[in-house]
């Protein structure tokens, strides 16, 4: 929250001068604001103008303040006044907040995180918030805060002084909206790989991370882009964070108010760790943080440079990214399911024999050992008949996966509480709500010591088995239980 002070001196050279760590787009905002005022009818003061940011020991970006600064000097100029006007039913200006772009013929342009801005001012205790018209609709998500919209710079002059009528945007069902959103593919399209979409099922039961293994032109891609039919729908809290995000990042499409499905986001692997994680001089949502409450799709997995591969370890594990600069750091949320997929070899596809073997293991040593450890279900997407391919449709759909899924969290929820999936148990946890039979607990301890897992794939296992029951609605693990989630471990081997 920033508040724009406005000092006039008559008395001196004509000099304009914003303090307060701006950056370029809000200094040059005097010059908008000025061509702005003479536009719209009003007279810009001679001498000096000195407007303060307060506070001065946060760095201001962007140009939302050529709304509130050309309100400041028509304030200080006597043109509007500082509190409630004589008009019964004008704004006090003092409970509202202001942002906006201006254009140099009045016009009001439309900036980038009006949401958070809405939150923000619900927060701080004020009664209403001023964006362009937009943003409205954007902003009127946020219950709790009246939101106007205005076009030009004379329209908002009217709204303070009381001279026109407005009324406040209408707040939108928002529960209706998630119930109205629908995925973009089903995954009845999806010809074969029963064995994939019961893996899929797994994962978003408890919220685990995925790998896909198969050839080329298998579907991964299209199942990657199915999942978010199967997870749950968001809740209206989740909406807004999601909305949150884009916004700030400037992803929010033009002319929609919130985010209504599940975001999947499939960065090139080309993009950079910056791009993938976040980052800049001002650091901005990367696309772990676009991704949060839904899906980051990695395609081509070793094609990923290492290194940006190795960013993802911490946010996986954390949910929270923080990005550390000079003068500070910024906490981006990250709570997203990584889906991935991977060719077994660069050219698509397994040659027979021990020369098709080696390539494979070449092609799997891009990736770390740690890396996999936090990916939970290792799947192989096998090439599908051409039977199956001509065939009609008549494999699960994401209505009977979405179906389960939600039977599974539902059981999750009442046992461990609402928002704690099962991918995100603790070890602790893990003992008390994932308790193993004796040949469950056999067959774990085999396999960790054939496959050389580590203590991380270890609880990944019993995570994932924990889910396995639930979808089966078993209290205990069983020895099927954990022969499934051992059979997800595909890609393990001794480090």
């Amino acid at each position: 929250m920033c508040e724009v002070e406005v000092h006039l001196d008559d008395t001196g050279f004509t000099k304009e001068t914003v303090v307060g760590l701006p950056d370029a787009a809000v200094k040059e905002s005097l010059q908008r604001v000025a061509a702005a005022l003479t536009s719209s009818g009003y007279a810009y003061p001679p001498g000096r103008v000195l407007i303060n940011l307060a506070p001065a020991d946060v760095r201001k970006e962007g140009p939302v303040y050529d709304l509130p600064i050309a309100i400041g000097i028509l304030i200080a100029q006597g043109v509007l006044e500082s509190g409630r006007s004589g008009a019964s039913d004008a704004p006090d200006v003092r409970s509202m907040l202001i942002a906006g772009e201006l254009a140099l013929d009045g016009r009001v342009r439309p900036v980038r995180g009006a949401i958070a801005m809405a939150v923000a001012a619900r927060d701080q205790g004020m009664r209403s918030i001023v964006v362009p018209a937009d943003n409205a609709g954007e902003a009127a998500v946020v219950q709790g805060v009246d939101v106007f919209g205005v076009r030009t710079l004379v329209e908002l002059v009217g709204l303070l002084a009381g001279a026109t009528e407005a009324e406040p945007v209408p707040t939108p069902d928002v529960e209706a909206m998630l119930r109205q959103a629908e995925a973009d593919v089903d995954f009845a399209d999806v010809r074969g790989q029963e064995a994939v979409k019961r893996a899929i099922t797994v994962a978003a039961a408890g919220s685990h991370n995925l790998l896909m293994l198969g050839p080329a032109g298998t579907g991964k891609t299209m199942m990657a882009r199915a999942l978010p039919g199967v997870l749950p729908s968001m809740t209206a809290d989740e909406a807004v964070e999601v909305t949150r995000v884009h916004s700030a990042a400037g992803t929010l499409p033009a002319g929609a108010s919130l985010v209504t499905t599940r975001p999947v986001r499939t960065p090139h692997h080309t993009a950079s760790s910056p791009a993938i994680v976040g980052g800049g001089a001002v650091p901005r949502p990367g696309e772990i943080s676009l991704a949060h409450r839904g899906v980051l799709f990695l395609d081509e997995l070793p094609e990923f440079p290492r290194p940006v591969l190795e960013t993802l370890r911490q946010p996986l594990e954390d949910h929270v990214i923080t990005i550390s600069r000079a003068h500070g750091s910024v906490t981006f949320p990250a709570s997203f399911m990584l889906v991935a997929a991977m060719n077994p070899t660069p050219k698509g596809d397994v040659e027979p024999g021990e020369v098709g073997k080696r390539a494979m293991d070449r092609y799997l040593s891009r990736l770390s050992g740690p890396l996999l450890d936090r990916i939970d279900i290792h799947v192989e997407a096998p090439a599908v008949p051409f039977g199956q391919l001509r065939s009609a449709p008549t494999g699960t759909s994401s209505v009977e996966m979405r179906e389960a899924a939600a039977r599974a969290r539902a059981v999750q929820a009442s046992r461990q509480g609402a928002g704690v999936p099962n991918a995100r148990l603790t070890r602790r946890q893990l003992d008390a709500f994932a308790p193993m039979s004796e040949d469950a607990e056999r067959l774990v301890g085999q396999a960790v010591t054939e496959l050389g897992l580590s203590a991380r794939a270890f609880d990944k296992i019993r995570r994932v088995a924990r889910t396995i029951a639930d979808l089966a609605g078993d209290e205990g693990l069983d020895a099927g239980h954990v022969a499934e989630a051992v059979g997800y471990r595909l890609l393990d081997r001794k480090h």
